[in-house]
């Protein structure tokens, strides 16, 4: 029994020695390899790995003359390894224009090309050891996994790369530069020469300094993987060279360059609000329509670019209109501001309602926590019409109606929603009045900032319900003791007719 240029390997009988009457395979774990049978070629049924350890076993009748001397069979066993079919070259030089040919260490029969992932078979003689990839840019680089027989799986995957025949050594990104990195993705770098001889043991520089390492993969190319939540989204990622190398662009061409650059994509709004729902800081909920994302940063960052499908619902029926006229999935809206207003009171972040980089990363190291914000929703609004009214919803129950006063027409209050910014129990007030003097109130209680100098806070007055203020919503004193701790930074305060 010898190895087999085409089958597994194939039993050899001389005249007169007798008649195959069985074979069986077994692979490394004992698992049965069925076969196929034919002139003495045994050829597996089942597709295998290339390298994958195989023990053979053959049963040979001999014939009755031969079988008195020697015994009535023979029993033959071997042991070999499916073919393992090797990149005889990773780093090509091409001329411009050239097809780009890869060379293998021996025939192989199938093989496919592509980026990771997304690898297509290409046609190839049964008996080259070479596959062409066609014409391509002038630098560049893919994944080549091969199998040597027809009956085997495709081998793991090898990067190959080609440059054209040019003095400067010549470097390929992945992603190619110009592009968009995902954030948390690696970045790949491929010199068309050993890296000893062009950058020695000094590593690229990233700006703005991104957390994570670079590390060499083999003798032309340096990885880096970020760490953590890697770099900001919406920004620009910049790698300085340690020294200038020709970079192939589909902008620029070839062109001798000491930096490559990328575009970290801006965070989508619709998985803004996702994240949020699912924190508890909007009045809705959401629910993937497939498996949940993974709580790993990585799932996390790709889903934070490309939100993954579902549906929001309202958490409570009774959820008053002027809130639901508020809310816009995938746009921007007044009780997603709020909401992040909220978040980065919070988690003691500048409250602005801007989500930077700053509140991305806190949401999603929280969806990766899986923490959700407790206290529930609250959500205020004002009737400007006589006789002036506050309403307190929270949590789908109304909590408190009271009269209260909003600003005369010389200092009206506008009509709106805005959230609420500043939230503090006692301080003190000044301005001026629509006569042109000045007043300077102290010790005004349960004081919720949310349009410029205007607030919801106690007021001592003779009686409610009628334009009074200076722009404010003034209530008595007990009806704002209630609704101050329910208008936390974030909450939105209706103003209307």
């Amino acid at each position: 029994m010898i190895a087999d240029a085409t089958a597994l390997a194939r039993v050899e009988v001389q005249p007169l020695g007798g008649t195959l009457v069985s074979a069986s395979a077994s692979g490394p774990d004992g698992r049965t390899i069925p076969l196929s049978v034919r002139d003495g070629r045994l050829t597996p049924r089942v597709q295998l790995t290339p390298g994958e350890r195989v023990s053979l076993k053959a049963v040979v009748r001999r014939p009755g003359w031969l079988g008195w001397a020697l015994g009535r069979t023979l029993h033959e066993r071997m042991t070999l390894r499916a073919p393992v079919a090797q990149v005889s070259d990773r780093w090509l030089t091409v001329r411009r224009g050239s097809l780009v040919r890869v060379q293998f260490d021996q025939p192989v029969r199938v093989v496919a090309a592509g980026q990771a992932g997304q690898l297509r078979f290409r046609p190839s003689d049964p008996a080259g050891r070479s596959v062409s990839l066609g014409r391509r840019a002038a630098a560049g680089s893919v994944e080549v996994a091969a199998a040597a027989r027809s009956w085997e799986r495709l081998g793991t995957p090898v990067s190959v790369s080609w440059f054209p025949p040019v003095r400067s050594p010549v470097v390929v990104s992945s992603p190619a530069p110009g592009a968009q990195l995902t954030p948390g993705a690696p970045i790949r770098l491929v010199f068309s020469k050993p890296l000893s001889a062009i950058v020695g043991s000094a590593r690229p520089e990233l700006v703005p300094r991104t957390r994570g390492r670079w590390r060499q993969a083999d003798s032309h190319t340096l990885v880096f993987t970020p760490a953590g939540f890697g770099p900001a989204l919406a920004t620009d990622l910049r790698v300085l060279l340690p020294r200038a190398v020709a970079v192939s662009t589909a902008a620029q061409g070839l062109h001798i360059a000491r930096q490559l650059e990328w575009t970290v994509p801006t965070g989508s709004l619709l998985r803004l609000q996702q994240l949020l729902a699912q924190a508890g800081y909007l009045p809705v909920d959401w629910q993937a329509a497939g498996p949940p994302v993974a709580r790993t940063p990585g799932s996390e960052l790709q889903a934070a670019v490309d939100p993954p499908k579902g549906h929001f619902t309202w958490l409570y029926a009774n959820t008053p209109h002027e809130l639901r006229a508020l809310w816009s999935e995938g746009q921007a809206n007044d009780i997603t501001r709020g909401a992040v207003m909220m978040f980065e009171h919070e988690h003691n972040l500048a409250v602005d309602g801007l989500a930077g980089t700053a509140v991305w990363h806190a949401l999603l190291a929280d969806a990766i926590a899986g923490k959700r914000r407790a206290p529930g929703y609250s959500y205020v609004y004002v009737h400007s019409t006589v006789p002036q009214s506050l309403t307190l919803w929270h949590n789908g129950s109304t909590v408190l109606t009271s009269p209260g006063n909003t600003g005369v027409p010389a200092a009206p209050t506008q009509l709106g929603t805005f959230p609420v910014f500043e939230h503090i129990p006692v301080g003190t007030m000044s301005g001026t009045n629509p006569d042109g003097s000045h007043y300077h109130d102290q010790g005004i209680r349960y004081i919720s900032y949310f349009n410029g100098g205007d607030a919801i806070h106690a007021f001592n007055r003779a009686s409610f319900g009628t334009p009074q203020s200076l722009g404010c919503v003034e209530l008595p004193l007990a009806s704002a003791a209630r609704v101050w701790p329910y208008t936390p930074i974030g909450t939105l305060v209706t103003v209307e007719n």
